[in-house]
């Protein structure tokens, strides 16, 4: 079992010897030792945290850097398990990799990504429903892109004028390789295998880069990088849970107290109950290309291309309850061709102080297996055209060209559902991360199992951006440059659904159908609590001659924003008693038109909106010493609502027997969340690679959006067409109206913490270990609709990663300890998480280097919970270690 106290317990300790530690390194480095730092060795991962100090270092923002250690070398196998090691910076992992990125407590919707200087929005989801399926929103999943096409990573954490706006937790910048950062012709090859010890296969991952710089005139880059493997989560899945009655459910075993507790409805049970197994055959390929041209000593020419394909064919598989008593342990009963299920018996059942049934056990309980198949493919395309040209000493023009395409397809996503029935032990512990069934039947028999329900959907979206943006500088001394600039993005995001369900419904009802199983079913026996039949999916289609076919396209959405932007910003450098004041102070001008299309039942519906602001933004930096200096920053920023939000497909319905009008849309007059935003922060730098940061920031944030229900109001007041369903328009009455607004205000505070060394001043082999560790804690609240106060859903209030490295010239190992603390969403929340990964290299020859990584070595589980008080199981999962074994050769 998992116990935060002593993870945090650990990770605190972590921090306080390291702590210790470089209060000896810092006296060792400026006192009597000194010359031992050129003893240090500064290439490999080391060699990187010094490039990455030195660019934090020279900064006039907050931020922080991650700089690739060589040629198609990446500190970590994937993009986001690299930026979890930086203060304030938490991932989810999906099938033990890394996916989406939180910064300073806000969700991934509120950090900006941004590839070559253009921002970069990829179309996401998860596997699980409780996960957030075909999602559409504004942040960027960082599978999508193999991390050796990438040379740096920079999080900028405060505002500039310069910066686009948006990104309210920060900016994260992804930047590939360029030929003129090498001289003459550099190539790089890395091939990697590895396995997991879930799926038990072989993982393949190659990647290669060439370079040819013909004397920083003229430079052509190519990459690629390819990857397949295997994942697999599995666990205990519920669907959440809710208070219901027994139905007609036999309660003659209880006491007459258990029965009477029953009978009255408020006792809480899981729905689902389900063991659960989500599989996945990756294969992500990317290809970049980088032209630079200097036709002239001050003028740089750059075309960047680059490609990314992702393909994810999954398979879902399940066990649960599925009954007419809301897929509870409290089936009803259930008729098929040749069997007869008698109702069900509830023999015991134990519940905590919150109703929640923790034990109960049933007879003739209504059982369900789910198999579930998906294709998707997710395409990135991106071309940038980027000058940069000194017109004279003091006037500086640079600025950018680009387009960028997403696509995100799921053109099979299919779900067959047996049935049967039986008797079940469900045992949920009592603090909410554990769960155990007991099966009373023969889960493996195919007599016991008919065929129940086949449902074909299919998913599509697209987004497209389109991007100018023209900066210019004038220095009108060593103290003070002026830079102006404006930029244009056109934003496009599409989409549509289709479906055909319930295929088997009719004949299943009217006894026609031969729903025995026997036919086409599998035994699935890599569960590791059960084992159960599943279908195969030709031949089951094939018995019942099921052609599959969908419906025609529904929620139609796009979603359309036209930005036109400008600034002024003021860069200067001065002195102050000695010491050197630098940073910059300017503001920012923007107006978005946005435009949001959709499909509402049986009309369209277009909505325009339009908002503009100005963003105010200072930063400070005064260097005390050449080793302390101090930051200090104060600005405006906005963050976008999510895409979801705005688009307006939805829905007028109107009961057939009641009249009971209800509309539910999307909102494209959203205004977007402001927030005011300080930060300050002090930095000792010291020997090679020292560095210890402290700082605290504060945002105030305006306009979250809700989801707002409200009753009896005017069909006029929703803002749709008439007529979108015959007889409903103008005076009607609506009686439930559910769409986004903007209402709820928040406050963010937060500390950091940070720090890295080596420690050379150990003696012996001692010398060449080092540290690189970090904590934030951070405070949220907000006000939810229903007037209760509580954290930001997504938002741990603690997260601390520690790394401890020892490194040669030959050879070198390191240790990663990440650690995120429970945080809520809708409906729930996540449990605390501690991941530990490690790599290791060793040098054969100055060109030729073995290595080493190993991910997720506890085989961490991901627990998902479901009330805020009860905290209820609802996911319980985990996906096992990862190993790669490789080779990086340089040429």
């Amino acid at each position: 079992m998992h116990h935060p106290r002593k993870t945090l317990a650990a990770g605190a300790a972590s921090g306080v010897i390291a702590f210790v530690l470089l209060g000896g390194a810092a006296h060792a480095q400026d006192g009597t030792q000194e010359g031992a730092v050129d003893e240090v060795v500064v290439t490999g991962f080391r060699g990187s945290l010094v490039a990455a100090r030195e660019l934090k270092r020279d900064a006039e923002i907050a931020s922080d850097v991650i700089v690739a250690e060589d040629m198609a070398k990446f500190p970590d196998l994937n993009l986001a398990e690299s930026l979890q090691r930086l203060p304030g910076v938490a991932i989810n992992r999906e099938g033990g990799e890394g996916r989406r990125v939180s910064l300073r407590g806000l969700g991934p919707d509120f950090t900006r990504v941004q590839l070559n200087g253009m921002e970069v929005l990829g179309n996401v989801d998860s596997p699980m429903d409780s996960r957030g399926q075909t999602s559409r929103d504004r942040a960027f999943d960082f599978n999508v892109f193999a991390s050796e096409l990438f040379t740096k990573v920079e999080v900028r954490k405060s505002f500039s004028a310069e910066q686009d706006e948006g990104g309210m937790a920060g900016t994260v910048g992804l930047y590939t390789a360029k030929p003129f950062a090498y001289d003459g012709t550099r190539a790089a090859l890395s091939v990697q295998g590895g396995t997991n010890s879930a799926t038990e296969d072989f993982q393949h991952r190659l990647a290669g880069m060439l370079s040819r710089n013909w004397d920083d005139r003229f430079g052509i880059l190519v990459s690629a990088a390819w990857s397949k493997r295997e994942t697999e989560e599995q666990g205990y899945n519920t669907y959440t849970a809710s208070p219901i009655g027994p139905g007609a459910t036999d309660l003659s075993p209880l006491s007459a107290a258990d029965r009477a507790k029953v009978q009255s409805g408020t006792l809480v049970f899981q729905r689902g109950n389900r063991l659960s197994v989500w599989g996945a055959d990756q294969e992500r390929l990317g290809l970049t290309a980088a032209v630079q041209w200097r036709p002239l000593d001050t003028l740089t020419l750059t075309l960047d291309g680059l490609y990314g394909e992702f393909t994810n064919d999954r398979s879902e598989l399940h066990l649960a309850t599925r009954a007419s008593q809301g897929s509870t342990i409290l089936g009803g009963t259930v008729r098929h061709s040749g069997i007869t299920s008698p109702p069900p018996r509830l023999n015991a059942v134990r519940w905590d102080e919150y109703n929640s049934v923790l034990y109960a056990d049933v007879d003739n309980t209504v059982f369900a297996t789910e198999t579930r198949r998906q294709e998707t493919k997710n395409t990135f395309q991106q071309v940038v055209f980027t000058g940069e040209w000194e017109l004279t000493d003091r006037l500086k023009v640079d600025g950018h060209l680009g387009h960028e395409q997403s696509d995100y397809d799921i053109p099979i996503s299919d779900k067959f559902y047996t049935e049967a029935f039986g008797g079940l032990i469900t045992d949920y512990s009592a603090d909410g991360r554990d769960a155990r069934n007991t099966y009373k039947w023969d889960t493996t028999d195919p007599n016991n199992f008919r065929a129940h329900e086949i449902d074909f959907s299919a998913t599509y979206q697209k987004t497209r951006l389109d991007n100018a943006e023209l900066n210019l500088a004038y220095e009108f001394s060593d103290a003070a440059t002026l830079k102006v600039g404006g930029s244009f993005r056109s934003f496009r995001n599409s989409g549509y659904s289709q479906s055909t369900d319930d295929l088997l419904k009719t004949p299943w009802e009217t006894g026609a159908l031969d729903d025995r199983v026997n036919d086409y079913y599998k035994i699935f026996d890599k569960h590791d609590d059960q084992s159960w039949v599943i279908v195969d999916w030709d031949k089951a289609l094939a018995k019942y001659g099921v052609t599959r076919t969908l419906g025609a396209p529904r929620s139609i959405y796009s979603v359309d924003e036209d930005t036109t932007a400008g600034y002024a910003q003021l860069d200067w450098r001065t002195e102050v008693g000695g010491m050197t004041l630098r940073g910059n102070v300017g503001a920012r001008v923007y107006e978005t038109e946005l435009t949001s299309s959709g499909v509402a039942n049986v009309g369209p519906v277009t909505v325009s909106n339009t908002y503009s602001g100005v963003l105010p933004a200072l930063n400070a930096v005064l260097e005390v010493t050449p080793q302390l200096q101090i930051r200090a920053s104060a600005a405006q920023n906005i963050n976008r609502p999510s895409l979801g939000s705005y688009a307006m497909n939805g829905s007028v319905s109107r009961d057939a027997n009641s009249g009971f009008v209800t509309v539910s849309m999307g909102n494209p007059e959203l205004d977007p969340y402001t927030s005011d935003e300080y930060d300050a922060a002090a930095e000792w730098y010291f020997g090679e690679v020292g560095m210890v940061a402290a700082g605290v920031f504060h945002k105030k944030i305006d306009g979250l959006v809700v989801s707002q229900r409200v009753t009896n109001v005017p069909y006029s007041s929703t803002g749709l067409p008439d007529n979108l369903l015959p007889g409903v328009g103008g005076s009607t009455n609506v009686d439930e109206f559910n769409r986004p607004i903007n209402l709820n205000d928040a406050e963010i505070t937060g500390l950091e913490f940070s720090l890295q060394t080596d420690f050379f001043f150990l003696p012996g082999v001692l010398k060449d270990l080092g540290v690189v560790a970090n904590i934030t804690f951070i405070d949220s609240k907000t006000t939810y609709p229903n007037g209760q106060t509580g954290p930001i859903w997504g938002m741990s209030d603690l997260t601390h990663n520690v790394t401890l490295y020892y490194e040669t010239a030959r050879w070198g190992a390191r240790v990663s300890s990440n650690y995120r603390s429970d945080y809520p969403i809708d409906q729930g929340g996540f449990r605390a998480t501690t991941y530990v990964d490690a790599a290791a290299f060793y040098q054969l020859t100055d060109r030729a280097r073995l290595t080493l990584d190993a991910i997720n070595l506890t085989d961490e589980r991901e627990i998902q919970y479901n009330g805020a008080q009860a905290k209820r199981l609802w996911n319980e999962t985990s996906s096992g270690r990862t190993v790669f074994v490789g080779a990086n050769i340089q040429f």
